[in-house]
């Protein structure tokens, strides 16, 4: 089969549009005699290559046009993708997916076990991978036959499932390896829709892919990614139809709800946090850190910053979370006396002065962030840089004081990778403690449905707030609008997908 150009021309664009407009769609819209468009109201990725994405929003967008080996259902536990089926050895050292037979790469190619086996060596060994740390429990990979791999693992682990369910786990067409540094630009993968057009920081246009496995429940021929690039027109966006669904922050869900547009107010694995190198004064010194957790009034920044929508946390999952460690619950309470005192035993009886960088949409917060600390003798000076540079500092590490927002993993123990493991991209200090690595070791080899699974995996969590510099201000959940038009958007826990999701006339 010749495959099509990775991204046509504009003019081809525009006459193919034309035609699938001229035409009834009824594949694609089921009854209707039209073809399906819809515009949704979020962020670009750093990059279009799952390898080399370093922000974890990036995952959205990514699994419009890639698919993992499995996905999450609305609850967080995996269910198949582009393998039907799995099943671990006797000892949990190596687990043995099997593909679809109909999987195919949008353009026309099969999804193989070789491309699987390509793909996780590339993720695991490619100079800078961000997978690298998460893949480095893959000692080998197996092809049995066309449609069955074998994943070879360094100890058990029963987190694998959840793991290929994201970025970790999406599937690259290995056609496009031969010039592996387009794939920020231009992806070839096997999801539900792929990239037509691509303009960064303003657009990503996208087409329904007819060769993805679930194509029957994918109801958008046209699908396209415009950022919002100021809130306060969000509601006014969607409400004049710039944008038919658009992530909103908690202070315009309001105004979309006096404006009559549906509010999906979504639990999320986010959190607000502090990203913090422990290896640099004075963040090195664990009461200091303890002073500025004290000097948080968490409920005030969730009532004044993000209008009540959010809950007060210590850790870096919500409530009701399989990880969530109920022992954690009001961990630094907010208190200024105790912040002083821990600052006068770290040597700082006058208070201490910090930096603090932040980006540009973060203003608000910070400067909540900066009196209130205030009062406890630590004083601020607000860092403000440019969104990329942010997302940067995971990987050059530049800044080690700055507010963040946290995006959960598909595997908890994925997530405690990012935030503590010695390649996490949230340890900024790169340093993770022996106790640490063995509680994580221990849970990853503990089968899910291990009476003790959950107890290994809270202890886990709590070495790692007890131990890392890493400070959690509040969870804070996904917010979405739209018109009634738009119908079948469901409440993932992770990813948002867009499975049977219309949008009507």
């Amino acid at each position: 089969m010749t495959s099509r150009p990775r991204l046509a021309s504009f003019a081809a664009l525009t006459i193919a549009a034309l035609a699938v407009t001229g035409c009834a769609s009824a594949q694609a819209t089921g009854d209707a005699d039209e073809s399906s468009s819809l515009t949704w109201g979020w962020r670009l990725p750093t990059s279009w290559d799952p390898v080399t994405s370093i922000a974890g929003w990036d995952t959205h967008a990514l699994a419009l046009v890639y698919d993992g080996l499995t996905q999450l259902d609305t609850e967080g536990e995996p269910v198949p993708g582009l393998a039907e089926s799995w099943e671990y050895n006797d000892d949990g050292t190596a687990i043995t997916f099997h593909l679809r037979e109909d999987a195919a790469f949008s353009d026309g190619s099969a999804v193989t076990a070789e491309a699987v086996k390509l793909n996780l060596e590339r993720g695991r060994d490619q100079e800078n991978s961000t997978l690298a740390g998460q893949l480095r429990i893959v000692t080998g990979v197996d092809v049995v036959d066309e449609h069955t791999v074998t994943v070879q693992l360094d100890q058990a682990d029963y987190q694998v499932p959840y793991l290929f369910a994201g970025k970790t786990g999406f599937i690259v067409n290995p056609a496009a390896f031969d010039d592996v540094a387009s794939l920020a630009t231009q992806p070839e993968g096997a999801g539900p829709f792929e990239l037509t057009e691509y303009v960064p920081n303003a657009h990503a246009k996208l087409a329904k892919n007819d060769e993805y496995w679930n194509a029957d429940h994918i109801f958008i021929d046209d699908f396209s990614v415009v950022p919002v690039a100021d809130d306060a027109t969000a509601v006014a966006g969607v409400t004049s139809g710039q944008w038919d669904v658009s992530i909103v922050p908690a202070s315009q869900a309001q105004a979309a709800e006096t404006a009559g547009l549906d509010v999906e107010v979504i639990k999320a694995l986010t959190v607000r946090a502090l990203d913090v190198n422990g290896t640099v004064e004075p963040f090195d010194d664990q009461r200091v850190l303890r002073a500025i957790s004290h000097a948080t009034d968490r409920q005030a920044l969730i009532d004044v910053a993000y209008f009540g929508h959010g809950t007060s946390n210590w850790q870096p999952f919500p409530e009701g979370y399989v990880a969530h460690n109920d022992e954690l619950e009001d961990l630094y309470p907010h208190d200024v006396d105790a912040a002083k005192d821990l600052l006068a035993e770290a040597g700082h009886p006058d208070g201490i002065d910090i930096t603090l960088t932040l980006g540009e949409a973060d203003t608000a917060l910070a400067e909540l962030l900066q009196a209130q600390w205030a009062e406890a003798g630590i004083r601020v000076t607000l860092n403000v840089q440019a969104e990329g540079a942010i997302a940067q500092n995971y990987v050059q590490r530049t800044f080690p004081l700055v507010l963040d927002s946290y995006s959960g993993r598909q595997s908890p123990l994925q997530a405690l990778e990012v935030l503590y493991g010695p390649e996490g991209l949230m340890n900024l200090g790169r340093q993770t403690p022996d106790e640490l690595t063995a509680a994580i070791d221990t849970a990853r080899a503990t089968p899910t449905e291990h009476p003790e699974y959950a107890q290994r995996l809270q202890d886990a969590v709590a070495i790692g707030v007890a131990q890392q510099p890493n400070t959690f201000l509040f969870s804070w959940p996904r917010i979405l609008i739209h018109p009634e038009k738009v119908t079948g958007i469901q409440h993932w826990l992770d990813v948002q997908r867009w499975e049977d999701v219309k949008v009507e006339g």
